[in-house]
């Protein structure tokens, strides 16, 4: 059955919705937190949370992990939508230590995901859509920095941006295990140099 689409009051009720139960999912884990909670955070009847999310709390979990998965990319603007330069790379890369180091040895989207079942449609089209879109961004920062490089700057630039995003999440997945994020830290640093290495014209100078 096709659903009616939301007026703008109704979008900005669900939002509403949305980011109140995402903290009470935050604070209190998924696990342990219920649709009572999120009532009494969001200020919203029974009925109405049904009237937003009529498959009740796995339709809500899905809509809070595609809320999260958005803010993985926004917490790391606006330097991750202009990596335009090496010092761009730099602001960059200082944000997404901050963000992961902030969050520390918990991962809310993860949580969500084991709650719902990562191989679910719905929540497996969110990882696929986070990961493409972050790799899109980084490949057009690497196009950036080539188009600067001359002619010696040559890197497929798909790849490059694929292998990336797998060395920060191969970091980010250790400093949940462990609290530590020297690997991450690592990850991104030889990423970066590696691409300046082959990208900057020959001769160039590289700052300490």
């Amino acid at each position: 059955m096709q659903r009616k689409e939301l007026t703008a009051k109704g979008r900005a009720t669900r939002r509403r919705i949305v980011e109140g139960a995402a903290e009470v999912l935050r604070e209190q884990g998924v696990g342990s937190a219920t649709l009572e909670d999120v009532m009494a955070r969001t200020g919203t009847s029974k009925s109405q949370l049904f009237h937003y999310f009529p498959e009740g709390k796995d339709e809500l979990l899905l809509a809070v992990a595609r809320f999260e998965a958005e803010q993985v990319l926004e917490d790391q603007q606006p330097y991750l939508g202009r990596i335009e330069s090496w010092e761009d790379w730099a602001r960059w890369r200082d944000v997404v230590i901050t963000r992961y180091e902030a969050q520390g040895d918990t991962c809310p989207l993860g949580s969500l995901f084991l709650q719902v079942g990562r191989s679910t449609p719905g929540a497996r089209a969110i990882v696929v859509e986070l990961m493409q879109r972050w790799q899109e961004y980084l490949a057009a920062g690497i196009r950036a920095v080539r188009a600067a490089g001359g002619p010696r700057a040559e890197a497929d630039v798909d790849t490059r941006a694929a292998a990336l995003l797998a060395a920060i999440q191969g970091g980010v997945s250790i400093l949940l295990s462990t609290g530590d994020s020297a690997h991450l830290r690592a990850a991104l640093d030889q990423g970066i140099a590696d691409l300046r290495r082959d990208l900057e014209p020959a001769g160039a100078a590289t700052p300490r």
